[in-house]
């Protein structure tokens, strides 16, 4: 007789555990969304890093000139220049490496092809395209203007003003431009005008003047500084012997105390200006100028060159001498005497 089956019992949870839920439609609508923004993303970042990275044509000429901007008119000037196809990839870049705030204005020499990244690496560091000028001790203003003038890297904006019109222009009150600016090599960024670095070198040249008649000995018969800054300047153009410009200075000192003529030959030539051939002459001495310190008393109307660190400090701390006359040895150095007879006998050695 067949048996009854018995009916098999049904498995069951465990005991507290929850029951699985299958994700509902917009769920899996909002996963599928989110990696679908996930691949786009890396898409278009791989797509950002390759333009990034791939090398753009030099601008015309290897340079560009930035003015000060945000970072969307920096990537627009850079485009317009010829450095760049696509302002707008360039400023993301620019946001999403956190670089964007940190773009610098200036000229940038870019003499080979360059990527995007590096370019933008280079506004970030603010690698502009620098020069070094040089002004040196003893050159008068006529010698300055022609070495600014004749540098193809600066911006020429005293070409076309006049002396008047160039003291103006920085805001200096002078009748004269000559010896107001430190001599002294500047760094200074490459298409920079003219008077931005004349303006460095006259507020350097003030620093050191007003340092030096602030330290100068007593009972100077100085009336000033800037009195200081011409005695200064006949005693750089007197020698190129550091030991000698005190002494230089000291001879100077106690003529103008006694009332006696300086009688400097660098400030009669100064006078004659350009047609000085070389040699000074007799007649060259008793030729009256405003500079001729043989027909003139006291000192000259202005400096006569530019004047460094040491002829300052001689001019406003002059040695204690009783000298009143020097006459050059031939060597650099001078010979100096403390009476008319002594520079005579010192004439004859030195110069007959």
């Amino acid at each position: 007789m067949a048996r009854s089956a018995k009916a098999t019992p049904s498995p069951r949870a465990p005991k507290g555990a929850k029951p699985v839920s299958r994700p509902s439609f917009w769920g899996r609508v909002a996963g599928f969304a989110l990696l679908g923004f996930l691949v786009c993303g890396v898409l278009l970042g791989g797509w950002l890093y390759s333009w990034a990275t791939e090398p753009q044509p030099k601008p015309a000429g290897g340079y560009v000139q930035l003015e000060p901007g945000t970072v969307q008119q920096l990537a627009q000037q850079l485009q317009a220049q010829g450095a760049l196809d696509s302002p707008t990839l360039f400023v993301w870049l620019a946001r999403a490496s956190g670089k964007d705030t940190q773009l610098k204005a200036g000229r940038y020499r870019i003499m080979a092809d360059i990527s995007p990244w590096l370019l933008l690496r280079k506004l970030s560091k603010g690698d502009t395209d620098e020069l070094m000028v040089t002004l040196v001790e003893g050159w008068n203003w006529r010698e300055v203007k022609k070495t600014l003038l004749a540098n193809p890297h600066l911006k020429h904006e005293i070409a076309q003003l006049s002396d008047a019109e160039i003291l103006a222009r920085l805001g200096i009150v002078a009748d004269s431009p000559e010896g107001l600016f430190f001599p002294d090599t500047y760094q200074i960024e490459a298409g920079s005008s003219d008077l931005k670095l004349l303006a460095r070198a006259h507020q350097r040249l003030q620093s050191k003047l007003e340092a030096a008649w602030a330290a100068r000995k007593p009972d100077l018969p100085l009336k000033n500084a800037y009195e200081a800054l011409i005695l200064a300047s006949l005693v750089e153009k007197e020698t190129g012997r550091a030991a000698d410009r005190p002494l230089i200075a000291g001879v100077f000192i106690n003529r103008l105390k006694l009332g006696m003529r300086l009688q400097t030959d660098p400030a009669v030539i100064y006078g004659v200006g350009e047609s000085f051939a070389g040699d000074i002459t007799k007649a060259h001495l008793r030729t009256d100028t405003p500079y001729n310190t043989y027909t003139r008393n006291g000192l000259t109307p202005t400096p006569i060159a530019m004047v460094g660190e040491a002829a300052l400090l001689a001019a406003t701390q002059p040695a204690d001498t009783s000298a009143l006359y020097f006459v050059a040895r031939g060597d650099g150095s001078s010979q100096f005497s403390n009476t008319l007879d002594e520079h005579n006998a010192a004439v004859n050695k030195y110069l007959r």
